[in-house]
């Protein structure tokens, strides 16, 4: 039998397939639209969701049932000694605590991961995770040091529009009005537990300026690493491939030594963010 086992969910960004390429597995997560149940890279695709909230669907995003992950991880069990749960930021969520919670009835066998990571950099946990478990460390170790290091990373994510932000409650009308009315391109961070806001530029290029500025900050001051020798960083975006390969360009020109990796935002995030978001990650590499 298999010692560990390695599973995520959706918001993690990894699809199916490339789950499957990596050996471990994903949980999707749920959205109600319009009424009806979807589950992210199952019965909705990127280009099936960006048309619903184009449309103006009504969309709003869940937990997932306690059903659907007691199930993987019942049927994991069968294969595996133990199972290393990564779910997304419980600052972002409610499932990482309720997994928590769902993993006391399972005697030490699944062990929850409160990583503080969303997106791309609880991605790169995940292959962490994978490695670890490959080299022979226990769920137990594995969850120990993920959140050691859970605050060795940072993300910073610039917003097309306000319009997501503002129907998600999560900024008043009066606020994306006057940001809507000066042409604002809000730049957020994510330095562990919450998405909070970072800068407003007037301009795209200023608000990839101060993206690139903060990367390179913090790999000289947080993570003590000025030429990010030990630093993965990534790239991330919501709909418009297009453009974010230009915005790869300009972070390649500013990291020419780095091999740059850049994925689609889960639907969890673009839910609340909408089209033509921008993100640039970086964490640490594994010890």
């Amino acid at each position: 039998m298999n010692k560990v086992a390695v599973m995520t969910d959706s918001n993690s960004g990894f699809t199916q397939q490339q789950a499957k390429e990596a050996g471990v597995y994903v949980l999707p997560m749920p959205f109600f639209i319009n009424g009806e149940t979807y589950y992210e890279d199952i019965n909705l695709t990127q280009e099936q969701f960006y048309q619903k909230l184009e449309d103006n669907a009504d969309i709003s995003t869940s937990m997932p049932a306690v059903g659907d992950l007691t199930d993987l991880w019942d049927k994991l069990l069968e294969e595996y000694e133990e199972v290393v749960h990564i779910p997304m930021s419980s600052g972002l969520s409610g499932s990482c605590e309720a997994a928590h919670m769902l993993a006391q009835e399972y005697e030490g066998k699944v062990q929850v991961v409160n990583n503080q990571r969303i997106s791309v950099t609880q991605k790169q946990s995940v292959l962490d995770a994978k490695t670890l478990a490959d080299r022979g460390w226990s769920a137990h170790q594995i969850k120990e040091y993920l959140e050691e290091t859970k605050f060795d990373s940072s993300i910073y994510i610039m917003l097309d529009t306000l319009y997501y932000l503002k129907k998600g409650g999560r900024i008043t009308p009066a606020a994306a009005a006057l940001g809507t009315l000066l042409r604002l391109k809000p730049v957020l961070q994510i330095q562990g537990e919450k998405l909070d806001a970072f800068a407003k530029a007037r301009t795209a290029k200023q608000g990839k300026n101060l993206m690139l500025g903060a990367i390179q900050n913090d790999m000289a001051n947080r993570f003590q690493d000025p030429e990010g020798k030990d630093m993965w960083i990534s790239l991330a975006y919501t709909k418009n491939l297009d453009t974010a390969e230009e915005w790869k360009k300009e972070v390649q020109a500013a990291f020419p030594n780095h091999e740059l990796r850049m994925d689609p935002l889960s639907l969890s995030v673009a839910c609340h963010i909408g089209p033509g978001a921008l993100a640039i990650t970086c964490c640490k590499k594994l010890k």
